[in-house]
C-alpha cells in the first residue's frame, strides 16, 4: 500500500462489534493494511476501561498515556487496538541511546551525480507527523531532558513542530495519533524497581489528555493468555499447572505490596516460566531459571514458600541459596 491510499481512515467501526465493549463508541478504521500496521495477536486480552482511553486517542484525537508495572502489556495494549484498526504504528523506545538528533533529524552527507551533498535526514518526530501513524514513546518516563522537551512541542494543542535548521513549521496529519507507556507517572523511582526513570516536569505531564492504568489480569484471564501462548499445555494436567503458576506469581505480587519481595512475577515471566517447562519438563527448575534467580538471596525463601503454597512440594535447598541441581 502507497502512502497516498493512506491519506485518511475510510471507514467507521463498532466498539462493540470490534472489541466486545458495551460502547456506542464508533471509531475511525482503514480498511487495508500496510506494512507498519501491528500483526493481529488473537490471544491478546484486552482491559475494557484502557482500551476505551486508547480508543479515545484514536478517535478524538487524545494525547494518552498508559501507565502501569512492567509485564502488564501497555505498549502491546496500544498496538493490538491499532492492528484491529488497521492503522499504521511506530513504537520508539526512550532509552539513553535515543538523541533529539534522532527525534529531530540531521544532516547527513550524500551522493548526487557523483558528488558528496549534504541532505537533513528527518528524524522519528517530523517523519511521524506528516503521516497518518500512531507513534508511541515507550518507557517514556526513562528519557534524557533534552528529548523530553522535543517532545513536549508536539503535545501542545495545535501540535505544531518547528525545524530550525530548515526554517520549516510541520503541521500534524490530522490522524497522526500519539501515546505513551510508563512504569511510574513521572514521579521517579519511588519503589526502586526502575532504574533510569525520571521525575518529569509536571507541565509536560499535565499535557497528555488521558492517563490510564494498566493492572495485571484477573487470573482466569491470565490462564487462559498462558495457555494460548503455550499450546502444549492446554490440556487437564497442564492447565492445572498453569494455574499454580498464575499463583505463585499472584502472590509475588501481594508480596511486593506489602514490601516483602523487591521484584515481583509479571504475566510475562509467567509466560517465560510456562515455555521453559516444556524444555526442562521440570516445574522446579524451570521456576529457579525463569525467576527464583532473579530473586534477592535475602528474599528466596520467601519466594519458596510461595512455590510450596501453590505446588505443596518443597523447593531444593540448592535451589533457595543459589547452588546447582542435585
Amino acid at each position: 500500500m502507497t502512502e497516498s491510499t493512506l491519506a485518511k481512515p475510510d471507514q467507521m467501526v463498532s466498539v462493540r462489534t470490534l472489541f466486545g465493549i458495551d460502547s456506542d463508541l464508533m471509531v475511525p478504521a482503514f480498511s487495508e493494511r500496510d506494512d507498519h500496521v501491528p500483526e493481529i495477536d488473537s490471544a491478546y486480552r484486552f482491559n475494557p476501561d484502557v482500551t476505551l482511553a486508547i480508543l479515545a486517542g484514536f478517535s478524538r484525537d487524545r494525547r494518552v498515556m498508559v501507565q502501569g508495572l512492567h509485564g502488564t502489556g501497555k505498549s502491546t495494549h496500544i498496538e493490538q487496538v491499532a492492528a484491529r484498526l488497521n492503522w499504521p504504528c511506530v513504537r520508539v523506545n526512550l532509552d539513553g541511546h535515543i538523541s533529539r538528533l534522532d527525534l529531530v533529524g540531521k544532516d547527513t552527507i550524500v551522493i548526487r551525480d557523483g558528488l558528496q551533498v549534504t541532505e537533513f535526514q528527518e528524524g522519528i518526530v517530523p517523519w511521524a507527523l506528516q503521516r497518518p501513524v500512531a507513534l508511541i514513546f515507550d518507557e517514556y518516563d526513562a528519557g534524557r531532558p533534552d528529548v523530553m522537551f522535543v517532545i513536549q512541542r508536539i503535545l501542545e494543542r495545535d501540535g505544531k513542530f518547528t525545524l530550525l535548521d530548515q526554517n520549516r513549521v510541520i503541521r500534524p496529519h490530522p490522524y497522526f495519533r500519539l501515546f505513551a507507556t510508563s512504569n511510574t507517572v513521572g514521579l521517579g523511582n519511588a519503589t526502586g524497581m526502575y532504574h533510569g526513570t525520571q521525575v518529569l516536569n509536571h507541565a509536560q505531564i499535565d499535557r497528555w489528555n488521558i492517563v490510564a492504568s494498566l493492572n495485571y489480569l484477573p487470573a482466569e484471564e491470565e490462564i487462559a493468555i498462558v495457555l494460548a501462548r503455550v499450546p502444549g499445555k492446554d490440556n487437564e494436567k497442564g492447565r492445572k499447572l498453569i494455574a499454580a503458576m498464575v499463583a505463585v506469581a499472584d502472590l509475588t505480587r501481594k508480596g511486593f505490596a506489602a514490601g516483602d519481595l523487591s521484584t515481583l512475577m509479571s504475566p510475562r515471566t509467567v509466560i517465560t516460566w510456562a515455555e521453559n517447562c516444556e524444555i526442562f519438563r521440570n516445574p522446579s527448575v524451570a521456576f529457579r531459571l525463569s525467576f527464583l534467580n532473579k530473586c534477592d538471596e535475602a528474599e528466596r525463601p520467601i519466594v519458596a514458600e510461595y512455590f510450596q503454597r501453590c505446588f505443596g512440594t518443597e523447593l531444593e535447598e540448592s535451589f533457595i541459596h543459589g547452588g546447582e541441581t542435585a
